[in-house]
């Protein structure tokens, strides 16, 4: 009879957790979810492309100094820029 009760409670005690796992696991970062919205923008594509183009420059030499670095801020600022105006409207 003890068995059956602590089999009970752990059932019971495992059910709550997987519903509590399962409420976690549907939670999205509103940050994730504006940034890919942003990457879509055509000023965030056009950078993309810059630093696509640089990348594949820079890994088809085997020995070169150019970096991609311009290419990489100018991406994450224009995707940052349109982030900023958009995050905070959807935070409570």
């Amino acid at each position: 009879m003890v068995q059956a009760r602590v089999l009970c409670r752990s059932r019971k005690g495992s059910r709550a957790e997987e519903e509590e796992e399962e409420e976690e696991a549907e939670l999205v970062d509103p940050l994730t979810t504006i940034r890919e919205h942003c990457e879509k923008t055509e000023k965030c594509v056009k950078a993309r492309e810059k630093l696509e183009l640089c990348d594949a420059r820079v890994s088809a030499r085997s020995h070169t100094q150019e970096e991609c670095t311009e290419e990489l801020f100018d991406f994450l600022h224009a995707r940052d820029h349109c982030v900023a105006h958009k995050l905070f409207k959807n935070l409570k």
